[in-house]
């Protein structure tokens, strides 16, 4: 899943190399923690979110078919915007 998003998200930014995703996997749960560089959080987050939902719509596409429940967030200095995207 990491490496999904690391494709995706890097292809969007214009700093992909100060970009950091942390994943965290608890049994069926994964949580992805996307930390882009100050500059590219607002081409992460997109206008009105449209982007950051697409990604997450992404992952819980993948998620559906990994058999796993996904939770992407975004950070920037400890501050965290937490959505889940589940495989119902």
């Amino acid at each position: 899943m990491k490496e999904f998003l690391e494709y995706i998200v890097k292809n969007i930014v214009k700093h992909p190399d100060e970009m950091k995703i942390e994943e965290t996997v608890e049994g069926s749960i994964v949580r992805i923690l996307i930390k882009p560089a100050k500059e590219d959080m607002g081409v992460v987050i997109g206008k009105e979110g449209r982007t950051i939902n697409n990604i997450r719509a992404l992952a819980r596409a993948k998620a559906i078919k990994d058999n796993v429940k996904v939770y992407v967030d975004i950070s920037e200095d400890g501050e965290s915007e937490e959505a889940e995207s589940t495989n119902s």
